[in-house]
């Protein structure tokens, strides 16, 4: 598996990813906001994808990460968010979303600061399902405090991680 920074052409391949967990954040392969989130983390470099080892199960990328500063409002300096992350379905518990993510920690986080993420909430039906707030927890992530609903309508809730970039995920990559 090589992380890099993704590029214009990698576009279908966040879309087939997007198409695998709609069920739970609503729709964005059709929608051009999203598409045009993704081009835009891509013009400023801040979008990664995992790419190779592609098999019949993950055929294409095998992940995808947007990153950049928090939301507007969002307090302190030295404040860093995972916009998106993703992990093609027949890749998902192979350490694809840990190394995506230490990967833009390494790129991205220069000192000491914040990653901060917005995952679902307890009671959202992808919170088991899709693993996500086992997966951040398992990396450091604490939950915060509740984030706005999705735009499907279920809850969402903050998740923050102090990082130290040395130490950060170490030997996870």
């Amino acid at each position: 598996m090589i992380i890099r920074r993704a590029v214009h052409q990698d576009v279908p391949g966040f879309l087939r990813l997007a198409g695998q967990v709609e069920q739970w954040f609503g729709p964005m392969v059709g929608d051009p906001g999203f598409r045009a989130a993704v081009e835009r983390h891509i013009d400023r470099g801040a979008a990664l994808v995992a790419a190779g080892g592609a098999s019949p199960e993950a055929p294409g990328l095998l992940g995808g990460l947007l990153f950049g500063p928090p939301a507007a409002g969002s307090p302190g300096p030295d404040r860093h968010r995972v916009n998106w992350l993703v992990v093609a379905e027949g890749c998902r518990g192979r350490g694809v979303g840990r190394a995506l993510l230490a990967d833009a920690v390494r790129r991205f986080v220069s000192r000491p600061g914040t990653v901060e993420v917005v995952a679902f909430g307890s009671d959202h039906p992808g919170a088991e399902a899709s693993g996500a707030r086992r997966f951040y927890e398992s990396l450091g992530f604490t939950p915060a405090e509740p984030a706005p609903p999705g735009p499907e309508g279920g809850s969402r809730q903050v998740y923050r991680m102090r990082c130290e970039p040395a130490t950060l995920l170490r030997g996870s990559a």
